[in-house]
């Protein structure tokens, strides 16, 4: 992820954000990312993705087939975003989107940024269809990437609020039948496939909805 200086409006932080997207490196892991999306959403059409930021994954999914939703907090950043996606300026903990609308909702490296993730979690199963899906890719903390980036004061990283994966999972497990894994190896500038805990970037929670009956809402 990229640093960012105190004191830069949002259209310097997002001029700044777009032109690191576009370095090999990050180019590299998205296409891991969009690969592990794109496998992992089949049979899935309509696609919520929360905190999409200026949708760089969510437009390749697009390009894939899939009709992608874009919601963020921020309408700068979402200006941003490309015309082949749907965009919703709007809060994960309170949604402004109709029940049971979307196929599959996916967070990429958003959910732990979010102050109160469980209200969020409980917002996409309700905007879920029955048997809907949740993919969350967490930043793992554990791993070399994590925390070469959260040693850097300036790194976007520093502004994570939720480290623990386990309790993200057991909030998941809540409305979800749940697995999980590591992916997507980084060292230094190198990205390749590992599940290594020391050197996975992320970790993954792929959910399927339990349907109305095990629902908080």
């Amino acid at each position: 992820m990229p640093t960012y200086k105190s004191g830069m409006s949002d259209s310097d932080i997002m001029d700044r954000y777009q032109r690191s997207c576009r370095t090999n490196f990050w180019q590299a892991i998205f296409r891991k990312e969009v690969d592990y999306l794109t496998s992992h959403l089949k049979g899935a059409k309509d696609i919520l993705s929360v905190g999409c930021g200026p949708a760089i994954i969510e437009n390749e999914l697009s390009k894939k087939g899939f009709r992608i939703t874009g919601m963020d907090v921020s309408r700068e950043a979402l200006n941003a975003s490309p015309d082949s996606i749907r965009t919703v300026v709007g809060n994960a903990e309170e949604m402004p989107l109709p029940t049971s609308s979307f196929d599959a909702a996916i967070y990429v490296a958003s959910l732990q940024f979010i102050g109160d993730y469980q209200k969020a979690i409980a917002e996409v199963n309700r905007v879920l269809r029955p048997n809907g899906k949740v993919i969350v890719l967490l930043l793992n903390p554990q791993s070399a990437f994590f925390q070469q980036r959260f040693r850097d004061p300036d790194s976007y990283v520093r502004q994570i609020r939720h480290k623990d994966l386990k309790a993200i999972e057991e909030a998941i497990e809540k409305d979800f039948t749940v697995r999980s894994e590591y992916y997507l190896g980084v060292q230094g500038d190198i990205v390749f496939d590992s599940s290594d805990v020391d050197k996975a970037a992320l970790y993954v929670i792929v959910g399927t909805r339990r349907g109305t009956e095990g629902s908080r809402i």
